[in-house]
């Protein structure tokens, strides 16, 4: 709920709109404030408006984008650039912060002192990097994009596994990942055995697994809704079948692979692929 869904919009996306406008639109007044020659203290004044309620609502913003970075689970490449967003939004807020204290002391000015407007600059630096992560985090990671998740809980951490070397037999090639009872009905585990990452599902009681990844724009399919015997990408709707890996509906043109998956004492076993964590040009 905190994060905007029953409105069906993503608040802190929404509201990062407003620091974004404000805080560059208090820089502008400062180098009015020093254009303009006669009574720029309006202008002066105009800017610690802006700078405040920058401020204030940047800090609204940080509330619900620290619920949307909670949610980015730990193995996820996302999880370091979104911690140099957050620490980047931060030290903005701060300089702008340290800049308006200042202003305070200087507001009857005809011009913005020297120190807090170079803190502003400083700052919507540090703000401007941030909007470019920000961008990297949504359309290269898919961060926050999700529309079609399903409601039961998803993997939050990938299990790593080794197995035999490729000249091993096909019975040393299969390997342990979890206890049996691990994997509820309709539920995944998320797998990565020497380099390859892969969705292990249950559905009717048989498992069935695939490629992690989904062939459109890598959408992460062990989050993905299960219907039936098809697994539904979390990012952009594409749908395969499970059994066969096959697209049955677009956007993801691509079909997936699919390794053998079985149950032996109590455990779940999958064939592992070959060693992919260093391969041959």
């Amino acid at each position: 709920m905190a994060e905007g869904k029953p409105l069906r919009v993503p608040l802190h996306s929404a509201l990062v709109h407003l620091p974004i406008a404000l805080l560059p639109i208090s820089l502008v007044l400062d180098v009015v404030s020093w254009i303009v020659h006669a009574d720029g203290s309006k202008f002066v004044r105009a800017a610690l408006v802006a700078v405040v309620a920058g401020i204030a609502s940047g800090l609204l913003a940080a509330i619900f984008g620290w619920i949307d970075y909670r949610e980015i689970r730990r193995d996820h490449p996302a999880k370091s650039t979104a911690t140099r967003h957050m620490i980047a939004n931060l030290v903005a807020l701060g300089l702008f912060a340290v800049s308006a204290v200042l202003r305070f002391r200087s507001v009857e000015l005809d011009h913005t002192a020297i120190f807090p407007l170079v803190l502003s600059v400083i700052g919507l630096g540090a703000l401007t990097y941030s909007g470019y992560l920000g961008g990297n985090l949504v359309y290269r990671d898919g961060i926050g994009v999700g529309r079609h998740r399903r409601r039961t809980d998803t993997p939050t951490s990938t299990i790593e596994k080794t197995s035999a070397g490729k000249n091993a037999t096909v019975a040393d090639r299969f390997v342990s990942v979890a206890a049996d009872d691990a994997l509820g009905e309709g539920e995944t585990l998320r797998v990565s055995v020497n380099g390859t990452v892969m969705a292990i599902a249950r559905i009717e009681g048989a498992l069935y697994a695939i490629q992690e990844f989904c062939t459109h724009r890598y959408g992460p399919l062990s989050e993905g809704a299960l219907r039936g015997c098809e697994v539904v990408c979390p990012w952009h709707n594409s749908r395969f079948d499970l059994r066969t890996g096959k697209v049955t509906h677009g956007p993801a043109k691509i079909d997936l692979r699919t390794f053998k998956v079985e149950t032996r004492d109590g455990f779940i076993w999958i064939e592992a692929p070959e060693d992919q964590t260093n391969p041959s040009c």
